[in-house]
């Protein structure tokens, strides 16, 4: 019997991806398939398509990415396949169970091994394998029609009638909040964050329901910066045409911001928040960079007293977006800028890195 084939774009290298048809997965026991409607195109993604060293490894560090690979992980879609012993999606307590064919589903981008310290401690996003789709061979993603998630996946039931250009939104917004609350934000804190892109708007409709002092939104793209006022910034400040550090110390009597988010990946954007943030602040690194990024870390320790927080992906986070973007409470309307058809990869991961005039990039189906 003829194996029934997808249409899936294969990662082989870096600017090496190729539309190919490759067999429809089949369930196991506790897997599923989906049928994939929609997947964003993540800033990983792309800097994995340009060959950043996080990925392809450096001579010294190994690479993450293990090919051939079918890339995406913000994907969403309906099921088309169960396997048997659903039931252990009670591991960590936080996905939904007692799924049926034609659920529709969101997914969080990282499949847990449960066993390692981290997912017995409860912090399965830090999981030590650290398997996220579509960077693993043995865990293609959502650049394909068809999904197979392993008995380790998180998945979420999402509503029927939720627009896709939302659900499309649910994993980096999930990702974005994550951020918000490791930021800990105050009513009289100053709240700078660095990046307006699809992660910083999240991050920006996150962070206005906290209603801080100031929310301030920083990008070179004046579009950006108008969606973030859009979507509740007080101010906003193009660090190319405007003296960041003057304005800051402006509306902090001389002592800089409480909270500097990093959302850009660029290493100018963490000088630049070293530099206008207040001593005892947060700084709340987000970003995946193409390769190393150098700061004086004197200006951390003995010259501020900075406390430093990293954020990785979404910890339980999905169910509280997938509410917030589904009533509106979280702003997300035009923030899904561009669709592209699977066979235009390479016009989308152009979208999707010049930035002009766009936004979030996905893949439809």
């Amino acid at each position: 019997m003829q194996k029934k084939v997808m249409k899936a774009l294969v990662t082989y290298g870096a600017h090496d991806y190729r539309l190919e048809e490759v067999e429809i997965p089949e369930a196991g026991p506790g897997e599923m398939v989906i049928k994939v409607e929609g997947c964003g195109i993540c800033a990983g993604d792309l800097k994995a398509y340009q060959g950043g060293s996080v990925f392809w490894g450096d001579g010294v560090k190994p690479p993450y990415l293990e090919v051939p690979a079918i890339g995406g992980h913000e994907f969403v879609g309906h099921i088309v396949q169960l396997g048997s012993e659903m039931d252990q999606k009670e591991t960590y307590q936080i996905a939904d169970s007692d799924f049926k064919i034609g659920d529709r589903v969101a997914v969080e981008q990282i499949a847990p091994c449960g066993t390692c310290r981290f997912c017995r401690e409860g912090q399965y996003h830090l999981c030590a394998p650290h398997n996220v789709f579509g960077f693993k061979y043995y865990l293609n993603g959502g650049f394909a029609e068809y999904v197979k998630l392993p008995k380790e996946a998180l998945v979420y039931k999402i509503p029927e009638d939720m627009p896709l250009s939302k659900a499309l939104l649910i994993e980096p917004y999930a990702c974005s909040m994550h951020a918000i609350e490791r930021a800990k934000i105050e009513k009289d804190d100053v709240v700078v964050i660095s990046g307006a892109g699809c992660l910083g708007l999240g991050m920006i409709a996150a962070a206005a329901r906290l209603r801080p002092k100031h929310l301030v939104a920083l990008d070179l793209n004046e579009e950006r910066l108008c969606k973030a006022r859009e979507f509740g910034c007080d101010m906003t400040v193009n660090p190319a045409k405007e003296n960041l550090a003057d304005i800051i110390r402006g509306v902090t009597d001389g002592y800089g911001c409480d909270v500097y988010i990093e959302a850009t990946g660029h290493p100018s954007s963490v000088t630049q928040g070293l530099e206008i943030i207040r001593k005892g602040g947060r700084f709340i690194e987000f970003s995946v960079f193409m390769d190393t990024t150098t700061v004086n870390w004197s200006v951390i320790g003995d010259e501020k007293e900075l406390d430093l927080y990293g954020v990785s992906l979404s910890s339980r986070c999905f169910p509280k977006v997938i509410r917030g973007l589904y009533t509106g409470e979280l702003k997300s309307d035009g923030v899904v800028s561009h669709t592209f058809r699977l066979e235009d990869y390479k016009a989308a991961f152009e979208q999707s890195g010049s930035g002009a005039g766009s936004i979030k990039v996905a893949f439809t189906f």
